[in-house]
């Protein structure tokens, strides 16, 4: 970036919201759409689009809290016109959106020959930032939404490349839940350095049957945890129990039910023992991104004796593929209410041609 780019980009991260021209308003969120890519390098985003363009991600409540997709501030645009919408599920290629049948939604898109920009807004969970762009497509078709009578959900075909964060952002999801099963039964061996790199605290809350216990984490995985702690092994055989893992970068925590697969009393201390954990399922999905994330970061050999998925095909792994509808209040969601959030006028149109 040039002399004059670099300080007109630092001047629009510092300048007054309420006081910057559109144009330089769409110039700060274009920083804080690169500051939300993080460390995504152009051939990761390119090798996601190759490999993801066309698995669909949905939206269920747990996949909008990985994301960070604010659903009130999702909307279709339509010629001068504003729609609230619910975004039901993405692709690289196309999405599902759902709106409102009592609005005039239809005579408007038969105005503008089907031709729309929908606008996604996704809040960066490190620096809490809020990032929007529009993306140009074409309304392909509609129908009615899970038997609602006054909910239609469209099809929308993108007309070009989505932008580079709705790829990055989406095709993370994707990454993780493929590597989760792959690598389901490959462990991470806990040292200062992996726990530094999984911004992950050393401190680890073990509940057993309800009662709190105080362990030492040895070793961690997409199935299950590796732990030594107090206690007699004929005790604690086949005992359900939950861990709560504390993160930070961004800071979050939660809570992963399972149950006890292996109890082994420590070399010369016959009131400690190890403990092997397998999780129940469903496993969060922030935890499978983190994991995820460390495994693409550092090189890890296979041991022999660790078993690795065998997918044929990516598709084999979409997210959330089987949800008939997602676990949200849509009606709610895209409510007439809704504020139109950010001012879209405040970004260029972007043709659907």
């Amino acid at each position: 970036m040039g002399r004059f780019g670099s300080g007109l980009y630092h001047g629009c991260l510092n300048a007054p919201k309420k006081k910057l021209h559109p144009f330089f308003t769409y110039l700060r969120n274009l920083s804080m759409l690169y500051n939300s890519m993080g460390t995504l390098t152009q051939k990761k985003i390119q090798d996601y689009y190759n490999e993801f363009k066309s698995i669909p991600v949905t939206f269920n409540k747990e996949i909008i809290q990985v994301t960070g997709l604010q659903p009130k501030q999702t909307i279709l645009k339509c010629g001068s016109d504003f729609f609230p919408c619910f975004v039901y599920s993405t692709t690289f290629e196309e999405a599902k959106i759902v709106s409102s049948d009592k609005s005039d939604i239809i005579k408007k898109l038969k105005e503008a020959n089907n031709l729309v920009n929908i606008k996604f807004t996704f809040k960066t969970p490190s620096s809490g930032e809020q990032v929007a762009f529009l993306v140009a497509a074409r309304v392909m078709g509609f129908t009615k939404y899970n038997g609602s009578t006054d909910m239609l959900m469209f099809t929308l075909q993108f007309s070009h490349r989505p932008p580079d964060d709705l790829i990055g952002i989406v095709g993370k999801i994707l990454e993780a839940n493929i590597v989760s099963s792959r690598r389901k039964n490959e462990y991470i061996s806990i040292t200062p350095e992996s726990l530094r790199k999984l911004s992950l605290a050393k401190n680890i809350g073990i509940t057993i049957e309800g009662v709190p216990r105080r362990c030492i984490l040895r070793d961690i995985s997409f199935s299950g945890v590796r732990f030594v702690m107090l206690g007699i092994s004929k005790f604690l055989a086949d005992k359900q129990a939950c861990i709560k893992f504390d993160f930070d970068d961004p800071i979050e925590s939660f809570t992963i039910d399972g149950r006890f697969v292996n109890v082994e009393n420590v070399a010369d201390r016959s009131d400690m023992v190890t403990v092997t954990m397998a999780y129940n399922e469903p496993v969060p999905m922030t935890y499978k991104v983190r994991l995820s994330d460390y495994l693409g970061k550092t090189r890890m050999p296979s041991p022999k004796n660790q078993q690795t998925g065998t997918a044929d095909t990516v598709a084999e792994y979409t997210v959330a593929a089987d949800i008939v509808a997602p676990d949200i209040d849509v009606a709610d969601t895209i409510a007439a209410d809704t504020v139109l959030a950010d001012n879209i006028a405040a970004y260029p149109d972007v043709d659907g041609k």
